[in-house]
């Protein structure tokens, strides 16, 4: 199967890019589903149809559907929800109220990733395309394998393997003093079992013969910024970006003296695109007269974006990650388009380097040639991180 995320700011024209990405698809003759994880829907709007949690056919081999987070989440957190809402019950909330906060926040997002997991392993379509949450949310939820595994090797684990001996001796008195029971192994393994879903998930995200990001934006100075640290932040999760795509861009035909500056400054910001995000390529969409609703709109932009080409192409090969080993020196080289190195913080925990970028932090688990080598100097050039690994000194 191939993975194509489309993400970019909120309002920047991703749904419809989505929508006209996978007609194209279609098009060529493969099983091409439409997937929108995004809590605030428009794929229904774009498509002119209704849509649900299912997929629907659009047209011959295009499906579309719009994930209802809460049925993923009745489905696949459902015995820990019902816990949660008996411990809460037991002190003394009603039961609706019990119900609502026995949802954690971000759960129902969590688990529009484990839908595209299933959808890879169904294998019924050829292409999954999926409309994501705006760049903050999707960056949030492309991390979470990493933190997750790292909450479950230091933390979990062996919480899980002390309630199993402990729950058959202590279950009758904590009911009677707390009003309810321990979790049951259901309960337990529900935490793991998702997490070996992230874990698998995270396998397929980071592929990038399978999985790839096309970042959409605008040519305005807030959109840009925020794509340049979206894929700065991609590539720190190993997660490729092969296409970027200049959404909105008015065309030349326009001759109104109203739009003169607005052109000179977009003019401006098309060309910081393409050298900001070099060597990506990059393709420029204009600003359409009407609003992109319906196929017959649609059709229009599928033409400009991709016109005789095959969407599922990889547009760019970017190598996230690298080991080098130079002058019997082994050389850690992670792609950070864009970062300087002062925003930069590293820290080595036994096998684990700890990167941090602002608020977004990896767990980079490294491998065997490194983990007993100690971080010795870094230096940024060509957009790669490149830190070299020493032996540690000796006391």
């Amino acid at each position: 199967m191939r993975i194509i995320l489309m993400t970019g700011k909120g309002g920047v024209g991703k749904t419809s890019v989505a929508a006209a990405t996978g007609m194209r698809c279609a098009e060529l003759g493969y099983r091409t589903l439409v997937l929108s994880t995004d809590p605030a829907h428009s794929l229904a709007d774009s498509f002119a149809i209704a849509l649900g949690h299912e997929p629907h056919e659009v047209r011959p081999n295009l499906w579309a559907a719009e994930l209802d987070a809460l049925r993923e989440l009745e489905g696949n957190w459902g015995a820990v929800k019902r816990y949660i809402s008996e411990v809460l019950q037991a002190r003394g909330l009603e039961g609706v109220q019990a119900e609502e906060l026995a949802i954690l926040p971000g759960m129902d997002e969590i688990f529009g990733l484990v839908r595209v997991k299933r959808h890879h392993d169904a294998k019924d379509f050829d292409v999954l395309i999926i409309d994501s949450a705006p760049t903050g949310t999707a960056l949030r939820l492309l991390s979470l394998p990493e933190v997750a595994g790292w909450y479950m090797r230091k933390f979990y684990k062996p919480l899980q393997g002390m309630a199993q001996v402990l729950s058959p001796v202590f279950e009758p008195i904590f009911k009677r003093v707390t009003g309810f029971s321990l979790p049951n192994k259901e309960v337990m393994d529900a935490p793991y079992e998702f997490y070996e879903e992230l874990e698998a998930l995270e396998k397929i995200l980071t592929n990038n013969a399978i999985t790839t990001v096309r970042l959409v934006t605008n040519p305005e100075r807030m959109v840009i910024n925020e794509s340049l640290r979206a894929h700065s932040y991609l590539s720190l999760y190993n997660v490729a970006t092969d296409l970027v795509i200049a959404n909105r861009v008015i065309p030349d035909s326009v001759q109104d003296p109203f739009f003169q500056a607005w052109k000179e400054k977009q003019k401006k910001y098309c060309e910081q695109i393409h050298n900001d995000f070099h060597p990506l390529p990059i393709k420029q969409v204009p600003l359409y007269a009407e609003e992109l609703c319906g196929l017959a709109s649609l059709e229009r932009l599928k033409e400009t974006l991709h016109g005789q080409e095959d969407p599922t192409q990889v547009f760019y090969k970017e190598n996230t990650i690298r080991v080098v080993e130079e002058n019997n020196q082994y050389r850690l080289d992670l792609y950070l388009p864009g970062v300087p190195k002062e925003q930069i913080e590293l820290s080595k925990t036994g096998d684990e380097l700890n990167i941090r970028i602002g608020n977004h932090r990896r767990n980079l688990v490294l491998p065997q040639a490194l983990s007993l080598l100690q971080p010795c100097g870094a230096k940024m050039e060509d957009d790669y991180l490149k830190i070299r690994f020493a032996e540690p000194a000796k006391r």
